[in-house]
């Protein structure tokens, strides 16, 4: 089956398609840095570097993939955003609905913050259910932990799926693991301890929870750190500074807590070891923090390959 990805980012979500066996026809992204992520780590992929607004008029050219999945920008929705929804310049939902007109794909899958289930957006999300229902397609939406998809992070994220009608019934939203994700000591030691740091082990163990929802910032806001306040107080927690983000994992005689580092942040979002993201520090901390987990991705997206081929064995029996 094949994929169409918009605003496909550093390729969390890709991933995740990836391993639900989706091949991708195309993958769009505007930033640059993220296109030369998708490039570096995929180099087989169809990296489009493009707006997603000029992209819809060419869109007709992937008439017929089997899904169509993004992650849309997620400040129009964000308390950070203001919560402007469909008055904010960086809602895409529009276009993305244009694409799927001039696609018509079996299904779609749309990750988004929890912001977007507030009350203040009813009307909006009616609005897009009629839409997709204009269209051909029944249309659901959960939120969902990262954590209970094996990702140590609390981060909720809506999904939205939609399918043709035809396919609806067969689809289910993924069960969660039945085991916790490992804590961010667990996942981290290796690379803490890589240039020999002897607290590293004590340090394992006083990270001994799951992280706290990773945040990137935007363009306009938000450099390389761990998030607001709050945030940065649970990270304390668990020994670590997350004012900013480190170079390298410290060294043998290191005193303090220390910093995380790109890879270190990558790991905590899902992504697997070795993922080189592009870009200098601020840039590439940005491409971490904005990602949908690969493997909360990977488990609906799973889910969704399974719902759509169902019409396709009954009708060839």
């Amino acid at each position: 089956m094949y994929s169409l990805e918009l605003c496909a980012g550093a390729g969390g979500q890709a991933l995740g398609l990836e391993e639900a066996e989706f091949e991708h026809e195309a993958l769009v992204e505007i930033d640059s840095h993220c296109c030369e992520t998708l490039r570096r780590n995929r180099p087989k992929w169809n990296v489009i570097e493009d707006d997603l607004r000029l992209f819809k008029d060419r869109a007709s050219a992937y008439a017929g993939v089997d899904l169509v999945a993004g992650g849309l920008p997620c400040p129009p929705f964000s308390v950070a955003g203001k919560q402007l929804g469909e008055r904010d310049e960086r809602n895409l939902f529009p276009d993305a609905l244009d694409i799927i007109d001039a696609t018509r794909p079996k299904a779609v899958m749309i990750e988004n913050v929890r912001g977007f289930l507030g009350a203040v957006f009813e009307d909006y999300r009616l609005h897009l259910r009629g839409q997709l229902k204009k269209l051909g397609y029944e249309v659901d939406w959960r939120l969902l932990n990262a954590s209970d998809f094996g990702v140590p992070q609390l981060r909720p994220r809506v999904v939205i799926v939609a399918t043709k009608k035809e396919y609806w019934s067969s689809f289910e939203w993924p069960e969660v693991n039945k085991v916790n994700p490992a804590t961010v000591g667990e996942k981290l030691f290796e690379l803490m301890a890589a240039n020999g740091w002897q607290g590293a082990r004590q340090w394992r163990e006083r990270a001994s929870d799951i992280a706290p929802t990773i945040v990137g910032g935007s363009k306009k806001h938000g450099g390389p750190d761990l998030g607001p306040t709050r945030a940065k107080k649970a990270w304390a927690s668990m020994g670590v500074n997350g004012m900013t983000i480190a170079e390298e994992a410290p060294g043998p005689d290191f005193v303090g807590m220390p910093r995380l580092t790109v890879e270190m942040v990558g790991l905590l979002q899902g992504f697997p070891e070795g993922w080189q993201f592009h870009g200098r520090k601020t840039a590439a901390y940005r491409q971490v923090g904005n990602a949908f987990p690969p493997p909360v991705a990977a488990a609906v997206a799973k889910q969704v390959r399974k719902a759509i081929s169902v019409k396709r064995v009954q009708v060839a029996a």
